[in-house]
């Protein structure tokens, strides 16, 4: 049967219900015109979901995943749009993303910081380091000792070594080139467990009992058996138990005083001694190593010999421990490190003494070096005793006994009436 006039009306409109014909062409409306300049602008921006599309007279577009074109495409459009509520906020390709600020109050407490660390390195790392290479003696006696104390009892010795020095160097001391070592400077440092610490000078020609050797100055015992039957002899005439040793020689004692750049000492009288090399004006000055050792040795220009000369060693010691314990020391790097070290270098201590002891004695001497200790020296009942070795100073058997008692009992409240 021939197609009549509906049919192909039905045709060209797709009238058709052929489930097969394709899809009529739709026209799509325009999107809002782009704008230059505006990035994240809706003409500008793509869907959500990856499609994309183009309009424009002539153009192409593709459809959503319905087979819908999204919506704002059509011809004449530029672009794709975003889905509702995004529109601009979206970054332009390639632009970077924000920095945020460093809060300033945060660095700066960082930095503070760093630097409190890098101090108490320095601080503790120093004197950690020069404690390492310290010189070691046998100072442990053998045989019956005192038994142990409240406090403790530290022996701190100048020897006359002139170990390390050579001939110019003996002569520019004025230490001569004796054979032999004998102890120059003897004290006895306690600290007790509660009070004030006391720093006790012992005359070097001091006549005493030196165990295994008869009677004789005290300083010999070093020469007799070195630090032990030193430690020994003092043990004996004391009745105190020593805890800790330590040992300086004249090199060290003038290295140690350079390191400081001088000690300022305040002399009462002008003083010239040909023997200790030694030519000082009455007055305030700050002496170097060399007249440092001469002014601490010298007592044939001292009226009062050997008692005038333990004064003026506990003098220099505190001034020394009082300079090297003050911020100008501490806080200027090069003198720290090369005070430390000069001090390692110079001192020797006890086998068995201990860092801790180390440091209460050094914390001890500083509060006597501050005038809130006591310095003694042990009762005498005649400085220039004619004895068996020559010149010798008597010690006053009854008050030194007392006075060593409190001390073993770790009472130091009563020594103040023995103070010289």
């Amino acid at each position: 049967m021939p197609p009549s006039r509906d049919d192909d009306l039905d045709w060209l409109y797709g009238r058709a219900d052929d489930p097969g014909a394709p899809e009529p062409t739709r026209v799509l409306p325009a999107p809002p015109a782009e704008e230059p300049g505006r990035p994240g602008h809706p003409g500008n921006a793509s869907p959500p979901d990856g499609t994309s599309y183009s309009g424009g007279a002539g153009g192409t577009g593709s459809l959503g995943p319905a087979g819908e074109a999204p919506p704002g495409a059509g011809a004449g459009g530029g672009g794709s749009a975003p889905p509702p509520g995004t529109a601009g906020a979206r970054p332009r390709p390639g632009a970077s993303a924000p920095r945020r600020r460093r809060h300033p109050v945060r660095t700066t407490f960082g930095v503070l910081t760093g630097l409190v660390l890098l101090a108490v390195l320095w601080l503790v790392g120093v004197p950690a380091y020069a404690w390492s290479h310290v010189p070691r003696v046998d100072a442990t006696p053998s045989g019956q000792r005192p038994g142990n104390q409240p406090g403790k009892t530290f022996l701190l010795v100048g020897s006359d070594s002139r170990e390390g020095l050579t001939k110019a160097q003996q002569k520019k001391l004025g230490t001569g080139n004796v054979a032999g070592q004998r102890t120059d400077t003897i004290m006895l440092l306690y600290v007790p467990p509660g009070g004030k610490p006391a720093l006790i000078s012992i005359p070097r020609d001091s006549y005493v009992d030196i165990p295994g050797n008869g009677k004789n100055k005290v300083n010999t015992a070093y020469a007799f058996g070195g630090p032990q039957l030193l430690v020994k002899t003092i043990e004996a005439d004391t009745g105190l138990r020593v805890d800790g040793y330590l040992e300086i020689g004249f090199g060290g004692f003038v290295s140690v005083i350079d390191a400081l750049d001088g000690i300022r000492m305040c002399l009462p009288n002008a003083i010239k001694d040909a023997d200790s090399h030694l030519d000082l004006k009455k007055g305030c000055q700050t002496l170097g190593g060399t007249n440092a050792l001469g002014y601490v040795r010298m007592r044939k220009a001292d009226p009062r010999g050997d008692l005038g000369r333990v004064e003026r060693q506990r003098q220099m010691l505190a001034a020394v421990v009082a300079k090297a314990a003050s911020p100008a020391s501490v806080l200027n790097p090069q003198r720290y490190w090369t005070l430390a070290n000069a001090g390692a270098d110079s001192v020797k201590l006890g086998q068995d003494t201990t860092f801790a002891q180390t440091l209460s004695m050094v914390l001890a001497m500083r509060t006597v070096a501050n005038g809130d200790g006591l310095t003694l020296t042990v009762p005498i009942s005649n400085p220039n005793a004619y004895t068996a070795v020559g010149s010798s100073v008597l010690w006053d058997q009854a008050k030194a006994s007392a006075m060593f008692a409190d001390i073993a009992r770790g009472d130091t409240s009563g020594l103040a009436k023995y103070a010289k």
